[in-house]
């Protein structure tokens, strides 16, 4: 067995090792992405169904064989419609990062520290907040649900945007290329079953948008 085993890791070829390599790397991606979400779930269900078509294959129990048998036939499909916002998560990743960066750190040291500044304020005064930083995953559809402001990232701004009074306080602020981009906006909701059930709709959508993108969110 052991000469078997040699014989076949000498004629692996260079190409064929990248060619594990890439086919390592997508699965090690992929399970990054659903690591924690409720599609870790639908993985091991998908696990479970092709542990059960192996024990009726084993068994002789056709019926049942046949009805897996036929399942499997249309996996892709499957795969795509359960994992569809996985797959566009690890397609955006893919385009890599910007290229062109016009924000140099000292700008984005200020935007940030703007940020801080509200948010300590508002959680002086016990005013809830949701305010999302997009990264390299467009939040565009995102941002569309709320009023667009495109108005420059400044704490009494960011302050005056979650009183209650406003109308744009109920909702998330997303903040892009160093604007306020938009308030008011929706955001999904995590579809973590394992959630701890204290945490409010607020927590929930944070937990929600980070779990489909790369968007960074103070709550």
């Amino acid at each position: 067995m052991s000469w078997h085993y040699l014989g076949v890791l000498a004629q692996l070829r260079m190409v064929d090792i990248l060619d594990i390599l890439a086919v390592s790397y997508v699965f090690y991606r992929f399970l990054l992405i659903i690591q924690g979400t409720r599609s870790m779930q639908m993985l091991f269900g998908l696990l479970a169904m092709g542990g059960i078509w192996w024990i009726s294959s084993s068994y002789e129990l056709y019926s049942l064989s046949w009805i897996i048998r036929h399942f499997f036939d249309y996996i892709f499909i499957i795969i795509i419609v359960l994992f569809q916002e996985q797959i566009r998560s690890a397609l955006v990743s893919l385009s890599g990062v910007k290229f062109f960066r016009t924000t140099n750190k000292s700008t984005i040291d200020t935007q940030i520290e703007e940020v801080i500044a509200a948010s300590f304020s508002l959680a002086k005064n016990k005013t809830g907040a949701l305010i999302v930083f997009e990264r390299h995953h467009g939040l565009l559809n995102y941002s569309l649900t709320g009023t667009r402001l495109d108005a420059r990232i400044h704490s009494d701004v960011l302050y005056s945007l979650f009183q209650v009074n406003s109308p744009l306080h109920d909702g998330a602020i997303i903040l892009y290329n160093g604007l306020i981009q938009s308030a008011g906006c929706f955001l999904p909701l995590s579809k973590n079953v394992d959630v701890d059930r204290q945490l409010g709709t607020r927590h929930r959508a944070a937990m929600g948008i980070t779990e489909i993108t790369d968007a960074v969110v103070v709550v």
